[in-house]
């Protein structure tokens, strides 16, 4: 099997998970985060719709410096749901390469220094496929701290038995 068949199938599956989470947000806890340090719940919806474009990235370019880097901040769930069905079909297409193009060089840099030197199949597994569950496991904290269900992810919740 094709890597881009296993990485288009994963990403899609992750997606549809992170939309349920991002369906339950309540409009009136956007800015509500649970510390000072803590990124708010608006904060964390918007990168988690924003993830599937560092895929984009990875595959479409050699190497990205962060120099500048802004966080996207869309307002509403609707518009952030949005972004990341947007940020997932680009991100699919920019995944319909040979094998031999996940093996190519990817570098992060930062005002010229370099943060990150790996293949492109590494940049996917270990830095940007990783942050969806990750991100997603922070909103489900999020979630119960403020009495909200928590959707099954990859076997039940305890709200949904």
């Amino acid at each position: 099997m094709e890597l881009q068949n296993i990485l288009i199938s994963e990403l899609q599956h992750e997606v549809v998970i992170t939309e349920k989470f991002l369906k339950r947000i309540p409009a009136d806890k956007m800015n509500w985060r649970p510390h000072k340090k803590s990124m708010s719940i608006r904060q964390l919806a918007n990168h988690l719709a924003e993830i599937p474009s560092w895929i984009t990235g990875t595959m479409e370019m050699d190497e990205m410096d962060m120099a500048g880097y802004k966080a996207p901040d869309f307002a509403s769930v609707e518009e952030i749901l949005e972004v990341l069905r947007n940020n997932t079909a680009e991100a699919e297409a920019a995944l319909r390469k040979p094998d031999k193009e996940y093996e190519k060089n990817w570098k992060m840099m930062q005002d010229g220094k370099v943060l990150m030197d790996m293949p492109k199949y590494s940049v996917l597994r270990m830095m940007v496929f990783n942050q969806l569950p990750h991100h997603r496991a922070q909103l489900g904290v999020y979630f119960r701290l403020l009495d909200i269900p928590v959707p099954a992810t990859y076997g039940p919740s305890a709200d949904e038995n």
